[in-house]
């Protein structure tokens, strides 16, 4: 049975063995047993004495400090994720990320591209539209009829500026705009304590605060969650109301929303969605 000390001291080995030297300037010999890094080239890069190390690797020390974690991942070149992981498995909070990701991994894009058969959009941490498909124009309007600054889900409900909420045709929610605008703010605020340097993000929070009171009392509550989909209908000026379900589903490591929105088969919904679909491939 792994207990959280042995996994801590399997974690540092296993990543200490999967190093190269030369990954870190060090020039490998004949005569070494190991094809990772020592115990004393992680110790000295570190900054951590030999013993201490030892005593994490064997799980005999259960308590590194913030630093000395912050320390091996850097000297074992740990991704985010793996660091994050390693202050975890440490019985530390994670660190927080410096700045909201803007750039859209590959898989992101190519499965965006490969749901073209319904309405798809993909948004960052801040809730700022990243990119979407074109069956997500046919629902709900060209976001490029926008400045992209407008192009935020935040700005289009709790906003002041009409053109954040002229990307996207009139919406209802089945749980209503009240818990929707909730859910906006909840999400909004796992954000800002993930990211508590990102300067577009606190913007962002100080604008809708000063703009919207009502977005300055759900800020206020501290309610924080994620927000994970809802029922909508959108009013269409070709296929009259359509309701779909829409799905908000995050992309493990990347911190992005996909939305998307379908309809369940054989129903009216689903024929209008369809009649949309038509549309778009007779526009090409």
């Amino acid at each position: 049975m792994t207990t959280a000390r042995s996994e801590l001291g399997e974690l540092l080995r296993s990543w200490r063995d999967r190093l190269a030297p030369h990954a870190v300037g060090i020039d490998p010999t004949a005569t070494r047993r190991t094809t990772g890094l020592r115990r004393e080239e992680v110790a000295l890069a570190a900054g951590v004495s030999v013993d201490y190390l030892v005593r994490l690797e064997q799980g005999r020390s259960t308590h590194p400090s913030v630093q000395v974690v912050d320390a091996l991942a850097r000297a074992l070149h740990l991704d985010s994720a793996e660091r994050a992981h390693l202050h975890r498995t440490a019985g530390l909070l994670p660190p927080a990320e410096q700045s909201v990701q803007t750039a859209l991994p590959f898989e992101v894009v190519r499965l965006a591209a490969r749901l073209d058969d319904h309405p798809v959009a993909v948004f960052d941490a801040t809730w700022q539209l990243r990119t979407w498909n074109s069956m997500w124009s046919a629902l709900h309007g060209d976001p490029e009829s926008v400045p992209t600054e407008q192009r935020n889900m935040v700005r289009a409900v709790f906003g002041s500026d009409d053109r954040a909420r002229s990307w996207m045709r009139p919406v209802s929610m089945a749980d209503g705009l009240e818990r929707f605008a909730t859910a906006l703010v909840a999400d909004l605020r796992i954000a800002v304590g993930r990211y508590p340097d990102d300067r577009v993000l606190r913007r962002l929070v100080d604008d809708m605060r000063c703009e919207n009171a009502y977005f300055d009392t759900l800020w206020s509550s501290g309610v924080a969650a994620v927000h994970v989909g809802d029922r909508k209908t959108i009013v269409h000026p070709e296929v009259g109301e359509i309701t779909l379900d829409c799905d908000v589903l995050t992309a493990p490591g990347a911190d992005l929303r996909l939305v998307v929105y379908s309809a369940e088969a054989g129903t009216a919904d689903a024929d209008a969605l369809s009649r949309l679909r038509a549309a778009r491939v007779d526009e090409r």
